[in-house]
């Protein structure tokens, strides 16, 4: 329990946070693995490069300052940022030593206007928001371990099979090498898969969309190949069929609500790899649930899993397909293989619903997710009924 004291001496740093956050926290990361090394190989270098886990801590960091009188308003955060750190396996005693070293970007940063007594009430908050952080994830770790299937930590799996869903989109099906039984998950839901590539110092983590429905013998995630992505290219170039990767417990809080409201599943490139696992979990679960997917890509080359939705929805009446390319091909024009040439916009998903009596659930690009959730909350669409799957600050949405 926080002395009054603290809370306010930690909430008059809110200001300050507000402007020199991501200052402290590219100086947090310095310090961090200047004085850690070893954590180098669990952080996503390339969002390091570009400022995205800056930034993210940034608001985490202001967020728990703004309401460090009420924490309870800041458990959803918690809890999603949780299953991030359990799919990652962030444990308890590194959150001393991200302690120690935010303390001293904050001195570092504000100099003598960090005084004693504020860094102190800053030790003792974040005492209090790691215990809080630790509590959640407590739960988080026992509930993946203990579930059927579940497991501790990384389990290693075979490549059981490697599809080419399009020129960029390759999908990897994944069995346990133990030959054991799998933990369930939740459409919506991701992997992390960890890597040490030879020509890499460390090992590197990343999540990936699982891109089936649950309650398959495998998994199967779906990775796009990035044009500097480290682990992206190491499992299109180097892993094959009967190679081992290590995975970590489905996570994620993104998931298909289970209700029986129309579904609309919005995306951009490979943001459709979770709509995919949504569309395939309503169709063998909810058959008479409808259901709206809307894909937008640059043409049919790039468009992985198109045949297969096509084929959902010539067969089953409560599922439409809609698809949109910015840069169609000339074969694309000839054969009519997409709805509109363009982006997917606010006046087109308004010409192709019925109305905007749904839920709503988008994931892709940064450009696309900023569009479709400006899009949505033009429409009306109440906040409820909007649900994405951003691997980045969610605050970015909103720019």
């Amino acid at each position: 329990m926080l002395s009054q004291k603290t809370i306010e001496i930690v909430k008059s740093t809110v200001p300050v946070l507000e402007k020199h956050g991501k200052d402290i926290t590219t100086r947090f990361y310095q310090l961090l693995f200047t004085n850690n090394p070893e954590l180098l190989n669990i952080f996503n270098h390339a969002n390091q490069r570009q400022g995205r886990q800056q930034t993210a801590l940034a608001n985490a960091v202001y967020a728990a300052a703004a309401n460090i009188d009420n924490l309870g308003a800041i458990i959803p955060v918690v809890k999603q940022i949780g299953q991030k750190h359990r799919a990652l396996n962030i444990l308890p005693e590194h959150y001393p030593i991200v302690g120690e070293n935010l303390l001293a970007a904050i001195k570092d940063v504000l100099g003598d206007a960090a005084t004693e007594e504020i860094i102190g009430a800053w030790a003792e908050a974040y005492g209090v928001i790691a215990d809080a952080f630790i509590g959640v994830e407590k739960e988080m770790y026992k509930e993946a371990k203990e579930q059927p299937g579940g497991w501790e930590g990384f389990r290693s799996f075979i490549v059981d099979k490697k599809v080419e869903e399009s020129d960029v989109i390759t999908s990897f099906y994944l069995k346990p090498e133990d030959g054991g039984a799998i933990a369930s998950y939740q459409a919506g839901q991701y992997l992390t898969v960890k890597v040490k590539p030879e020509d890499q110092e460390n090992t590197h983590l990343r999540h990936y969309s699982l891109s089936d429905a649950p309650g398959k013998y495998y998994y199967r995630i779906s990775v796009k190949r990035e044009d500097k992505g480290v682990v992206s290219n190491y499992l299109h170039q180097t892993i094959q069929t009967g190679d081992v990767l290590l995975i970590s417990a489905p996570a994620g809080d993104f998931v298909l609500e289970s209700n029986n409201k129309p579904a609309v599943l919005l995306s951009g490139g490979v943001g459709l790899t979770p709509m995919v696992s949504m569309l395939n979990t309503i169709v063998e679960q909810q058959p008479e649930r409808e259901v709206t997917f809307i894909h937008g890509a640059l043409n049919s080359r790039v468009h992985a899993m198109k045949e297969h939705v096509a084929q959902l929805a010539n067969e089953h009446a409560k599922v439409k397909s809609f698809v949109a390319y910015s840069e169609p091909t000339e074969e694309d024009r000839a054969a009519k293989s997409f709805d509109k040439e363009g982006y997917v916009d606010l006046e087109w998903l308004k010409s192709i619903l019925p109305n905007n009596q749904a839920d709503f659930y988008f994931c892709g690009p940064t450009p696309f997710m900023k569009i479709m959730y400006r899009n949505l909350t033009e429409w009306g669409i109440p906040v409820e009924n909007i649900h994405f799957e951003f691997f980045g600050p969610a605050a970015e949405l909103k720019e």
